[in-house]
Parts: C-alpha cells; structure tokens; sequence
C-alpha cells in the first residue's frame, strides 16, 4: 500500500486536565489533511505513545479512523518493547480498521539483531495489514542494521522503513539494496531532501503540522527534477526542522501549535514544556516563514 510521500507523526492532544481531547482531534485530522498530509500516524513518537495507556491508543485509533472519514489512510503505532504486547495491541488495531502499523524497535531492552528480526516477524506473521518499520536508535537504544532491514522486507506485509538513525551512509546502503517495491521514508524532516535524492520516497514528518504545505512543495519540486527549488524549500525550512528538536518532542511542537490556536495541549510527564528560549526560536521561526505576525523581537 502507498501512504503517500507526506506522513504526519501525529501530536495526540490533550485537555488542560491531561485527558485525551477528543473535539481538538477532530479539527488536528481536518487541519492536518488540509495542509497534505497523505497519511497520519496515531500513537508514534510524536503522539508520546509511551505514556499513553492501551484503552487511550484503541481509543485514539478509533476516533482518528472516524474523523479522517476515509480521506487518508492511518497507520497506528502499535510497537511496544513487548513483543507479546505489540501483537495483541496490532490486532485489535486492525479490527478497529486502520489501514497499517508502525512498529518501533524494542526500546531498553536491547535486543541483538536476530531478535531485533524475530519480534517484527512475529508481529507481521500476526496481522495481515502493511507494516512499516520504525528505526530510531536515538530513543530505543538500538540500531536495526541494513541486513536486518534487509531480510525483514522479505515478509510480505513489511512494506516500508522509517529511518531515523541519521546515518546517512546507512541510508543510502538501503536505498541501494532494498527491492523497488519497499518504501523508504526519512524519519528527520531536515534529512527529506538528501533521502528523496538517494532514492527515498517521502518523509514521517513532524513540522507538517506547520509546514506541511511547503513540504509538499519541497518533494514536488525534487520529483519535478527542480533541483534548485527543492533545495531552496529545504534551506528555508532547515531552522524551524532544527529548532522543533532543541527540546524534547513533541514539546516544542506542542508550544507551536498552542501559538498557532491548533489544538495540541501540554505534553505528559516525563516530558515537561519547552524552555522558554526553545519556545521564541520556534514562534520567530514561525514570524519569518509567515505563519503568525511578527513580534517586536522576529
């Protein structure tokens, strides 16, 4: 299945009380569709999948199904570092009707590479829907390695990779190997251009809840072989995609969205606010690119 070049990692919004925001998701789907986005991810890192219990996922799933009403596909994060625990929350996703899964690496644990292969090949001999690998090493401790990438896209249901390590000779040796029907996605907005230009199909995007039009002006642009208008969109956008991840995410997202009278609330511990200093960087970021008014300091 083809999710389409521009996916957004979804932030789950919360209510002042920390609750999940059920009418704010609503108008976050609708937003985020209108900005191009071409499938929405529920529960990633980005939604803080961590801290959300297994009733607030389905539950999350189960409205983002609702609101998008058919007009782009959700992929449900459904990975956990319990193997056991991702099939049975994959399977009721799928019952719920998502259309796939991303599955994270097994975090802390610290599985080897066989392991790394056999819990995403038990997880995908479970369900039938298509899965898309998730591999992050910065948050999960562990890097999936090419060749376990590799034999992992031999299952059928595997379709894709979201490849967040920020090694780019890593990428690109998968970009080279992997078989043409695998699609690669940057995991880091400001890696979308150098991964589109080795042969990567889009971006798991985190500033498309901001940017999301101009990102998609940025991939048309390289597909269109405008290789100077490609590169000017990524140059433009390269310090608000830096600035989101000067504190933890998704907490300077989160204060963006606030800025920008999007629905999003405040993050859940462990996670707290973003600094004040990383809040300005992102909303002058924001004045400059046109998306709010400039302040006296822009």
């Amino acid at each position: 299945m083809d999710f389409g070049r521009l996916i957004t990692a979804m932030v789950t919004p919360f209510t002042d009380d920390g609750r999940l925001d059920e009418t704010g998701l609503q108008k976050l789907v609708d937003h985020l569709i209108a900005m191009g986005t071409t499938a929405l991810v529920a529960a990633g890192t980005t939604g803080e999948s961590p801290v959300l219990s297994h009733e607030e996922k389905l539950r999350l799933f189960e409205l983002t199904l609702h609101f998008a009403d058919g007009r782009v596909p959700v992929i449900a994060g459904t990975g956990t570092n319990s193997t056991g625990d991702s099939i049975q929350l994959s399977k009721e996703a799928a019952q719920l009707g998502v259309q796939g899964l991303l599955l994270v690496a097994p975090y802390y644990n610290k599985p080897s590479q066989e392991g790394l292969y056999a819990h995403f090949s038990a997880v995908a001999k479970a369900v039938s829907l298509p899965i898309m690998i998730y591999n992050i090493p910065g948050r999960c401790g562990v890097n999936i390695e090419v060749n376990t990438l590799l034999r992992l896209v031999q299952v059928p249901n595997i379709i894709a990779i979201k490849e967040a390590s920020g090694n780019m000779t890593q990428i690109m040796e998968l970009a080279a190997f992997k078989p043409d029907d695998v699609f690669l996605y940057s995991g880091d907005d400001k890696l979308t251009l150098p991964v589109l230009s080795v042969g990567g199909y889009g971006v798991v995007s985190v500033a498309s809840h901001l940017v999301g039009q101009e990102m998609t002006r940025l991939i048309h642009a390289h597909l269109a072989g405008e290789v100077a208008v490609a590169a000017e969109w990524s140059a433009r956008l390269l310090p608000l995609f830096e600035a989101l991840f000067h504190s933890s995410s998704p907490a300077p997202l989160k204060s963006a969205l606030r800025d920008l009278g999007l629905p999003g609330g405040g993050v859940r511990l462990p996670l707290v606010e973003a600094p004040e200093a990383v809040q300005l960087e992102v909303r002058q970021q924001l004045e400059i690119l046109g998306k709010l008014p400039r302040g006296p300091l822009a």
